[in-house]
């Protein structure tokens, strides 16, 4: 009587094709953070064409089948207004110039909001806002948070604060396609971003947190409250 060959079980070969696949999906994850790593150092010198952001507003247009038009133009630190930067870092990342891509006192402020049951506040600096905006778009998840939280120190290295504040003032949304302080100003007030003035720039400054929603004329008491922030710094 011959035996009949025992049937090799089928464990063993999924959980092989399970590691394979998490292999995998590690390396092209790691592939990806160094790619977004290499992006973030060659932007120390060359401006960047487009972002995450501006990407996924043209989709969703596309999507809608709306008109859509970009207005971006990318200028040098030195040709925007000191005024229009000081507000967008007294409305946005105050501690800008003192941290190193996080402020800890800000996220632990919010923390305590959200334990206490209060309104939820950000606590997003300029720096995390920049690599949100180049990378990951307006979505949020905690992938995106952690792939973010790792790549907030590159930028602070390779790029340091300057570069920093240039990049992500020409490259974030103030608007409906409108993207960029050149854009925002010649958009919203007729003027080149060397020439605002310290109200105009508070307004703008005043929309940032939303952009597709918020109109600078009716920022009156946001506004304020930057010029406020401003005059306390000595700005």
């Amino acid at each position: 009587m011959t035996e009949k060959p025992e049937t090799p079980t089928k464990t063993p070969l999924r959980r092989d094709v399970l590691r394979s696949f998490i292999r995998w999906l590690v390396i092209g994850a790691v592939l990806v953070w160094l790619l977004a790593a290499l992006v973030l150092v060659a932007a120390r010198w060359i401006d960047p064409p487009t972002t995450a952001v501006h990407i996924q507003r043209r989709l969703q247009t596309w999507a809608r089948d709306t008109p859509y038009r970009e207005r971006y133009k990318f200028i040098p630190l030195g040709q925007i207004s000191p005024d229009l930067q000081h507000a967008v870092i007294a409305a946005e990342d105050a501690r800008f110039y003192q941290h190193h891509g996080f402020d800890w006192d800000q996220i632990q402020i919010a923390a305590e909001d959200d334990l206490e049951g209060g309104r939820t506040r950000g606590a997003s600096t300029i720096t995390q806002q920049l690599v949100k905006n180049l990378f990951f778009g307006t979505g949020r998840s905690m992938l995106r948070k952690g792939a973010e939280v790792t790549l907030v120190p590159v930028a602070e290295f390779a790029l340091g604060k300057r570069r920093i504040l240039e990049i992500y003032l020409n490259v974030v949304e103030w608007g409906p396609g409108i993207y960029g302080a050149e854009s925002a100003c010649r958009y919203y007030d007729g003027t080149a971003a060397r020439s605002i003035d310290r109200d105009q720039a508070a307004r703008l400054a005043a929309i940032l947190p939303a952009p597709l929603k918020r109109r600078p004329e009716r920022m009156n008491r946001y506004s304020a409250l930057i010029l406020e922030r401003m005059r306390q710094v000595g700005w």
